[in-house]
């Protein structure tokens, strides 16, 4: 066992139910958790892949969005090929998890109900820290590299964001995938509530919700950017074991990455851009609604202690590129910057 500076305690977990993949690059364990005991607070079994290349020494971890696993994005293939499969090839190792309540990881005991409860939403920007900070630990003890990069998806860049202000000495460059950011908003859109306080603690997001938020923000005629839906979304019922029990069939989602939305864009980011310390690249696409060019300013301008910092939009693309047509830009602008060409 080994402490970091930023008091981060590495080698402190334990390996269990390794599982070897069809491809000997990629592995899956588990990293145990505890239960809720004398005072001490419940900690998750969470998922993590590793998808290798030549140089385990630079680590990129991905970080996922608010409503499907690292399975279904980073590692998702598309015509054989994967965001993952693009980071291997730049020379990146690639390490991906699933939060608490999603995929592979555990679920949390209130989503264990049938029915929707108010409280307070679970999975939020702390619970999700501690879980990035237990991955993290644990890369680093696998790779024994002194830093790891990061690469976040949509509202998964609040926790992500967050954990960088609190171990800016960990992270060697970032990269935001449309992040959510700070607004300051009195009425929100989508029908969204004005306060975090009225969401239940978990959600059902059906397949049709799905599809319905992948093609709402493609101008109307053009066409079709989104590929190969139908084997994605057997794939994403299928991350939920109960999902077939319900009618629709539906996945469970913690909502806690939503009220950190709703807080976000009601003036209360979970943390100050100013605090991250690393190169920043904020990429979005062209038709992106969660994530504008108004917001991507915002973040750049506010994160006033990044020695780099670099914007990419993406044309004809939305929030969900890395299912689209021109998912390689991305794929290419992440590269260039991890690298930093």
């Amino acid at each position: 066992m080994r402490m970091t500076k930023s008091g981060l305690t590495v080698g402190f977990l334990l390996l269990v139910g390794t599982v070897a993949l069809a491809n000997p690059q990629e592995r899956v364990v588990t990293l145990p958790g505890a239960a809720s005991t004398n005072g001490v607070a419940w900690q998750p079994n969470l998922m993590v892949r590793e998808q290798k290349s030549g140089n385990a020494d630079r680590p990129v971890l991905y970080v996922h969005g608010f409503s499907f696993p690292s399975s279904l994005s980073v590692f998702w293939k598309l015509d054989g090929r994967s965001w993952a499969d693009a980071l291997n090839e730049a020379g990146f190792s690639v390490w991906g998890f699933d939060f608490a309540g999603y995929g592979g990881s555990e679920r949390y005991p209130e989503m264990e109900t049938a029915t929707q409860h108010l409280g307070p939403p679970i999975g939020g920007a702390q619970d999700a820290v501690e879980q990035i900070a237990r991955v993290v630990s644990y890369i680093l003890e696998q790779t024994k590299a002194p830093r790891i990069s990061i690469v976040a998806h949509s509202i998964g860049s609040i926790p992500a964001g967050l954990f960088a202000t609190q171990h800016p000495e960990l992270i060697d460059r970032i990269v935001f995938f449309g992040p959510a950011t700070q607004r300051n908003l009195e009425t929100l859109p989508g029908g969204l509530p004005s306060s975090s306080a009225a969401v239940p603690q978990w959600r059902f997001v059906t397949v049709k919700d799905q599809f319905d938020r992948f093609v709402q923000e493609v101008p109307k005629g053009h066409e079709p950017v989104l590929l190969d839906f139908q084997s994605w979304a057997q794939a994403y019922l299928a991350s939920d074991p109960t999902s077939s029990t319900r009618d629709p069939a539906s996945v469970k989602v913690p909502n806690g990455p939503l009220a950190g939305l709703i807080d976000a864009w009601t003036g209360k980011l979970a943390y100050d851009p100013a605090g991250i310390k690393s190169p920043l690249l904020v990429v979005r696409g062209e038709w992106d609604t969660l994530n504008t060019e108004l917001d991507a300013g915002w973040l750049l301008t506010t994160a006033t202690s990044s020695p780099e910092k670099k914007y990419v939009r993406v044309a004809e693309a939305t929030h969900l590129m890395l299912l689209e047509e021109n998912r390689n830009a991305l794929y290419r602008a992440t590269n260039e910057f991890l690298l930093g060409r």
